[in-house]
């Protein structure tokens, strides 16, 4: 076969990575996006190979003459590479085919697993397009398929306003054409269409034509689960090189601290409810986004309202937040806390804002008891229950009993995972019998399944620390999504009351597996909708390197937490998701771990 690959493009939105590069030689593990193209190529045998070329010219022909001297590369350049589009690249290489074979056509920004390539080889088949099911983030061309042959072709400009996504799938940018097809009917139509028509569009266009015309047969090779990345801008980099340097996975992910949605892996380190919010929630959410995006919220006292009403509470003691985290530089300033006591391990922002502090430790239990007598002599006592990572659980009613004991004391509590524990919250039982020394704190991310949304909240009795905190929030403090979500959860709580209970099932199955895995030493009870896992052994760089193999070898991602404790030993913490995909874990856990103590 021959294969053309088309070259010629500025990568404007590559900037400024290709202000002095082309995009197709930006280094990605190894090698380059080029580079792993031809590489592909030549392991399934494919050495006559046509480049078309434009921007830095010199520097693709110089890359692939160094770099591949044995092979026959033949270049054809576009000169109006930046006032054209690709129509006219390819139309370029068809005019200067003999077609004694079929064509494989790539785009150069496209980086891949040699073995899509492989999909190509029967000749039987005809006209091949790969394409894969579509994923929010992709962009490009997309298709409809059925019974295996492409139906329509849908280029950018195609998918207006109410386009639905849900049924099609995106073009790989890879190809396969029949010779007779190339020769008799791709090449003079796309010469006509570039030369006489219209330069700027794309090639797809003119495919789209011929197969919306019923003209000719393309078949979709669905390639669902193999890498591919297409590279049009930096975002997309990071995702290839996230795809194609699996050894360098933990850094990346790590770095990224969330914004997980480009990435192919399957997430176990932040928690949140796998089952809310529901389907007919999201369709509600989405036909309100084109009004949504273009409105403003309210102010911060109908957001605390709407907010009272999802938590049943006076609204007077509520504020609303941007999330929890929000509260933490407010706090810092209104508490003026010379002594804090501070759980730990627990959440990294309360020993950062709180440095004045002491520690209590929680080794997967507190006692209450103890703690209350050590809390008179502070000024601000921490109190996190469920406590992340251990999943410790305090009574409510010793914790209501202990404030109530130490009215010196000002007590904060974080509750926001406890709606997947069996305790009563806090909120709940001041409501029924106030007491002025507490601040309760709580991330709605986890149990409302929104950490997108960024919703959280700040609730005291004491009416001049809510005035307090209120007094620095911003004007507009949530968005207008946010703010829609709890509107609409009001219609929808006994289905997040439902999403609770399937969750705290598969919390329970979970650690039933979870211990049986060879080489987990103790699985321990959790209040959260997370389990926190003791490996065997007592060197704590075995938990990192099972987070290594895992993300590397099955793109699943845990959190190692050995650090966190006073004992040398390999601790994981590890989120609640869907059966299916705990079951993955599971399977994978064995073998991560079976290859450590190799």
């Amino acid at each position: 076969m021959k294969a053309i690959v088309l070259a010629a493009g500025a990568g404007g939105r590559m900037r400024p990575l290709t202000d002095h590069l082309h995009k197709s030689l930006v280094p990605v593990g190894n090698s380059t996006i080029l580079g792993r193209i031809v590489d592909g190529l030549i392991e399934i045998d494919v050495r006559d190979i046509l480049v078309v070329t434009g921007y830095r010219a010199d520097q693709v022909k110089g890359f692939l003459g160094e770099r591949y001297p044995w092979v026959g590369f033949e270049f054809v350049h576009n000169e109006r590479y930046r006032e054209t589009n690709n129509i006219v690249s390819l139309a370029m290489a068809l005019e200067v085919c003999d077609f004694e074979t079929d064509v494989i056509l790539i785009e150069c920004d496209v980086l891949f697993e040699t073995s899509l390539l492989r999909r190509l080889n029967n000749e039987e088949r005809g006209n091949i397009a790969l394409v894969d099911r579509y994923r929010p983030g992709m962009d490009g061309t997309v298709v409809s398929v059925e019974n295996g042959v492409i139906t329509s072709v849908y280029p950018p400009h195609l998918q207006t306003e109410d386009f639905d996504y849900r049924d099609k799938y995106k073009t790989v940018n890879i190809y396969r054409f029949d010779r007779e097809f190339c020769r008799n009917t791709l090449r003079p139509l796309l010469s006509c269409y570039a030369n006489v028509i219209d330069s700027g569009c794309y090639y797809e266009l003119v495919l789209g034509m011929l197969i919306n015309m019923q003209r000719e047969v393309v078949r979709a090779e669905v390639v669902d689960g193999s890498e591919w990345v297409e590279v049009d801008d930096p975002n997309d980099l990071a995702v290839a090189r996230f795809a194609f340097e699996p050894d360098q996975r933990s850094k990346v992910l790590s770095r990224n601290f969330g914004g997980l949605w480009n990435f192919d892996v399957l997430d176990f380190t932040f928690m949140r409810n796998m089952y809310f919010p529901t389907d007919a929630m999201i369709a509600a959410m989405r036909r309100a986004l084109p009004t949504l995006v273009v409105s403003y919220g309210s102010a911060q006292p109908v957001l605390n309202e709407k907010l009272a009403y999802v938590l049943r509470c006076h609204s007077d003691r509520i504020q609303c937040l941007h999330g929890a985290g929000q509260v933490f530089p407010m706090l810092s300033g209104l508490l003026g806390v010379s002594r804090a006591l501070i759980p730990a391990p627990t959440f990294g922002e309360f020993p950062r804002w709180f440095p004045k502090h002491e520690l209590y430790w929680d080794t997967v239990g507190v006692d209450c008891a103890e703690l209350g007598e050590r809390a008179r002599d502070f000024d601000l006592v921490v109190v996190v229950s469920p406590n992340n990572p251990t999943g410790t659980t305090l009574s409510t009613a010793c914790l209501h009993a202990m404030i109530a004991r130490c009215p010196g004391t000002t007590f904060l509590v974080d509750e926001s995972f406890q709606a997947f524990s069996t305790e009563k919250a806090l909120l709940d039982r001041l409501e029924e019998d106030p007491l002025d020394n507490v601040i309760v704190i709580a991330s709605l991310s986890k149990t409302l399944g929104v950490p997108g949304l960024r919703l959280g909240y700040a609730y005291s009795c004491d009416p001049e620390k809510i005035r307090k905190l209120g007094a620095q929030v911003p004007i507009w403090n949530l968005g207008s999504m946010a703010e829609f979500f709890l509107e609409l959860f009001l219609k929808f709580a006994p289905e997040w009351n439902s999403s609770i209970a399937r969750s705290v099932a598969d919390r329970k199955a979970l650690q039933i597996g979870l211990a049986e895995v060879p080489g987990v030493e103790r699985v321990y009870p959790s209040g959260g909708n997370f389990l926190l896992a003791r490996l065997q052994g007592s060197n704590p760089a075995n938990a990192a390197r099972v987070v290594e193999d895992l993300l590397a070898r099955h793109s699943i991602y845990v959190k190692d937490v050995s650090a966190k404790f006073p004992e040398a030993a390999p601790y994981l913490r590890v989120a609640v998701r869907r059966p299916a995909e705990n079951l993955k874990l599971l399977t994978a856990l064995g073998s991560a771990l079976a290859e450590v103590r190799n």
